[in-house]
């Protein structure tokens, strides 16, 4: 019988990198949203700290994120304590382990986008709410957030397309065990190093098509709200 193209394990590697991504973005978009709305309206001296804790891990290398947040998870980290104390046992090289430290690598990718998105509303729109009786919250959920959707949308997007192409920190702190931890990226690594370059090959074509197509998902809806604002 002639070899698949791709293997079962890569089809395990897919299936799990989407149900990372998918879980990823829907935590960073409930955690994301309250955040980038503090850090548009606040006045607080901690803005600029908690700014560029938000931005950290896009100047850290990856290795650098993976390694501590493996520390943390791990026996002697805080977390890692704390998961073992109510029988959950260590984190680390598993999917929940996995899933933390994706969010907190792909956080910037969801905050900025929303941040400024409700920074481009400005304080006009949220002004005219309060005058006809609306709370904050109301104004929030009823003027805020419609307004600031084009921003909720690049951030689902760069969410979940970041998630699907990490490699050094989900390589940290979950490994390569397959059908538990193996993403895409590590499944193209494991087949590099097994020399294994048609199964590479495939694997990464795939990738840079589906990167190459977020790209312009993301400019085609820019246009379009460039032409539907004023």
């Amino acid at each position: 019988m002639p070899t698949l193209p791709i293997s079962f394990e890569a089809w395990q590697a897919i299936g799990l990198t989407l149900k990372l991504a998918t879980a990823t973005t829907l935590i960073l978009l409930l955690v994301a949203t309250p955040l980038a709305w503090w850090l548009s309206q606040t006045q607080s001296k901690w803005r600029a700290a908690v700014g560029a804790l938000v931005t950290l891990p896009l100047v850290l290398p990856p290795t650098v994120l993976g390694f501590y947040i493996l520390v943390v998870l791990g026996p002697d980290g805080w977390i890692g304590m704390v998961t073992q104390a109510i029988g959950l046992g260590l984190l680390s090289f598993s999917f929940s382990g996995l899933l933390i430290g994706s969010i907190i690598f792909s956080l910037p990718f969801a905050v900025q986008p929303i941040q400024y998105a409700f920074e481009a509303i400005g304080r006009r729109p949220l002004e005219v709410a309060a005058t006809l009786g609306a709370k904050p919250l109301d104004a929030f959920f009823s003027v805020a957030l419609p307004l600031a959707k084009p921003g909720l949308f690049t951030a689902t997007v760069l969410s979940f397309a970041h998630t699907v192409g990490e490699f050094g920190v989900v390589l940290m702190i979950g490994g390569n065990i397959p059908g538990q931890t193996r993403v895409v990226s590590t499944q193209i690594f494991g087949h590099v190093e097994a020399m294994e370059y048609t199964q590479a090959h495939w694997l990464a074509a795939g990738m840079v098509v589906f990167s190459f197509g977020v790209l312009l998902f993301l400019t085609r809806l820019k246009k379009r709200h460039d032409r539907v604002m004023p």
